[in-house]
């Protein structure tokens, strides 16, 4: 089956309650599939581009068809959250799907107190990941050695939280509003505040606003995205906006779905990655060259090269 016939765009999905990101895929694919495509290799690809907890709800971008080739841009976006977490306990894996290891009773943190420590997250810091993750050890996942007993010593890394606000304080219940960068994690977050105060921080609830700055509104629920899926896709083109635009005329598109390098005169920074199109379709995306004002091809969708070419015989 032609790859054409598949859909190729985004959508912003409302992941629910207790679904993981990879059945948030399946079901995408499932709705998307038609009688005919039996097996996997005819199905449309999708994936998503950053993982949710299944604890958590809220936005999962899932990319559909070619602009599976793209979700690293995601991967890499900042996000924001909404969360809450109790100080009241704590458990193994940080949120209300794990065991209870630690109580704490008879908490007295004041407001204040929680505002001054809130204060030591901002910037850049040292996080280490729950040892429920998906991270790799020795080429298996983290949270797998941890549910088969085993110990898991992760290493911190450095992330940036652009922002956190007190959105509620009542009982032992914190609930913050956080701006942060790639590969936070927003219940090592709630553990490292809940320990600065002496207290736990287990996770209660947790949803992502946004991802890559794309706001809450863009989201679609389960319902909507199963009366009317095919509006829930937005054009590849919105994916790539924040890429420099190379729009180019029918010879040069032909050559850019061959791979050729073009000539091309703009004001585009040394190595820019550009979206690179030709009559409102995405070709691919090509790095630009200085100081000799050349365009080099560095992925070229399939659909172009099939549209290209039909192009040419008609």
């Amino acid at each position: 089956m032609s790859t054409a016939q598949h859909p190729c765009g985004v959508l912003f999905f409302d992941k629910p309650k207790g679904w993981t990101s990879r059945k948030a895929v399946n079901h995408v694919i499932h709705l998307f599939a038609k009688p005919e495509q039996k097996n996997r290799k005819q199905r449309p690809k999708a994936g998503h581009a950053g993982t949710l907890d299944p604890l958590a709800t809220g936005m999962l971008p899932i990319l559909l068809g070619d602009a599976t080739r793209f979700s690293g841009l995601g991967l890499h976006a900042e996000k924001s959250y909404e969360v809450s977490f109790d100080l009241s306990f704590q458990t193994d894996t940080l949120d209300l799907e794990g065991e209870t290891v630690e109580k704490f009773d008879n908490i007295q943190v004041l407001q204040a107190q929680l505002e001054d420590a809130l204060k030591l997250f901002v910037g850049e810091i040292q996080q280490t990941p729950p040892a429920y993750s998906a991270i790799r050890v020795n080429g298996k996942r983290a949270h797998a050695l941890a549910r088969q007993g085993e110990q898991v010593h992760l290493q911190a890394r450095a992330i940036e939280i652009k922002s956190i606000e007190l959105l509620h304080y009542e009982g032992d219940v914190v609930t913050l509003a956080v701006d942060c960068s790639k590969g936070t994690y927003i219940r090592s977050l709630a553990r490292d505040i809940g320990l600065a105060l002496g207290v736990g921080g287990c996770v209660t609830m947790l949803r992502r606003v946004s991802s890559g700055g794309w706001p809450a509104e863009m989201m679609v629920g389960l319902a909507e995205l199963e009366e009317k899926k095919e509006a829930c896709i937005l054009p590849l083109q919105i994916w790539l906006r924040d890429l420099p635009q190379v729009k180019l005329g029918e010879d040069e598109a032909m050559r850019f779905v061959l791979g050729q390098r073009l000539r091309w005169d703009a004001n585009i920074s040394d190595q820019a990655l550009c979206c690179v199109s030709y009559d409102d379709m995405v070709l691919g995306t090509a790095r630009f060259q200085q100081p000799i004002s050349v365009l080099q091809p560095e992925r070229v969708l399939p659909t172009a090269q099939e549209k290209m070419a039909w192009t040419q015989k008609v």
